[in-house]
């Protein structure tokens, strides 16, 4: 007798997962063995890093090191509750006040991580009888946090003033409070927002902002504040941001006004419902805050680094997306192509992983640069780009 085999109500994981196979979107996780670095054991493998968000390369610095365990020390390993409840610490504030000071705000509010950060701004700010408009390309968090605050979310086409505009004029006077959210730097490609042309936008149709500085934080402005401070930008703003990459930590912020840090002490359901940040985390953020403020000549020796590699491309004549940032993009052409490309890197002991849909539009090898990249690994980057 034939046994049919027995049903379950999680079958759909063997389709859904052969589907992401046959679309060449499948991903996995890649075993790391060091400190973070320029050179990385991968798998065990020694091998180039080109794909760390570790732009200042504070991650592996002595200094945050030593903060994070004199932290530990003085206050254990977890924060052991909801801040509101049993875990606020001396240490977040300081951080928070340390976070104001950078970004030239009023006030700062640190969450467990740079994703709660947006989900929990956004879904507290807006709701179903008011409208977002975000740019196409903005993070994953801020298109979440649209979702989860019931507003209507409208995407405009990335960078696309004309666009926004043209959506604000036909939406904006539909609904109660407008939110323009975007990206300072866009994670995947590398360009940068036109801030100042948003804010004169916003100030136009009576809109809020939202600038999610994940990526500028620490790399742009005289003290590291950002791109918002790069630009000057005085008017009242949101700036959300992450304490992770540049500044080597774990966590996230939102920075403004004393109002809206106070509102949000009370309505960011991710702020009010989770764990605080553990104080190794609170403590290298704070050292690493310091080093950003301090330390100019961090940043100098990084964007050194971009143009290096940005004059060595255009001599190659390889294009890529944008110039503006560390993170540098090049688009290889189709999936298949892409992937061979990083298994090629990746031969040569480069690790550069390739960026597919759904993630992006559009594949490609993205690149990222750190101050402690040398011009040899640029070079020798450079050498494996030009043969393949």
């Amino acid at each position: 007798m034939k046994i049919e085999p027995i049903s379950t109500p999680y079958d759909w994981l063997d389709r859904s997962l052969d589907s992401i196979h046959k679309a060449n979107w499948y991903r996995s996780t890649q075993t790391i063995s060091s400190k973070a670095g320029t050179i990385a054991t991968i798998d065990g493998r020694e091998m180039l890093m080109f794909a760390s968000n570790n732009y200042l390369g504070l991650a592996g610095d002595r200094r945050l090191i030593d903060a994070a365990i004199a932290a530990t020390e003085m206050y254990g390993t977890g924060s052991t509750g909801s801040r509101l409840v049993t875990g606020h610490l001396a240490l977040h504030e300081e951080l928070e006040t340390a976070i104001a000071d950078l970004k030239n705000t009023e006030d700062a509010l640190v969450f467990s991580s740079g994703y709660l950060a947006n989900l929990g701004a956004i879904a507290a700010i807006v709701g179903q009888r008011d409208l977002i408009l975000g740019d196409e390309y903005n993070h994953s968090c801020l298109k979440k946090g649209g979702l989860l605050s019931g507003a209507t979310a409208i995407d405009y086409q990335h960078l696309n003033l004309t666009d926004l505009t043209a959506k604000l004029q036909a939406n904006r006077a539909k609904y109660r409070r407008c939110l323009i959210t975007t990206d300072s730097v866009f994670s995947m490609d590398g360009d940068l927002a036109t801030l100042r042309e948003i804010m004169d936008l916003a100030n136009q149709y009576d809109c809020m902002v939202l600038v999610d500085e994940a990526h500028g934080t620490g790399v742009f402005g005289d003290r590291g504040g950002g791109l918002t401070q790069a630009l000057g930008i005085q008017q009242d703003l949101i700036q959300v941001g992450t304490l992770s990459k540049a500044l080597g930590s774990l966590g996230g912020y939102v920075a403004g006004s004393a109002k809206l840090i106070d509102f949000l002490r009370n309505r960011a359901a991710t702020w009010i419902y989770t764990t605080g940040l553990s104080p190794a985390d609170t403590g290298a953020a704070i050292a690493a805050i310091n080093i950003v403020k301090s330390e100019n000549t961090l940043r100098q020796q990084l964007w050194q680094i971009v143009r290096f590699f940005k004059q060595g491309l255009q001599s190659l004549g390889i294009q890529a997306i944008a110039f503006d940032s560390p993170i540098i993009a090049i688009e290889m052409g189709d999936i298949a192509q892409t992937l061979k490309m990083a298994t090629n890197l990746r031969e040569n002991g480069i690790f550069a992983p390739a960026i597919r849909p759904p993630t992006v539009p559009t594949p490609r090898i993205r690149l990222t640069l750190m101050t402690s990249h040398t011009h040899e690994q640029i070079q020798y980057l450079m050498q494996c780009l030009q043969t393949w």
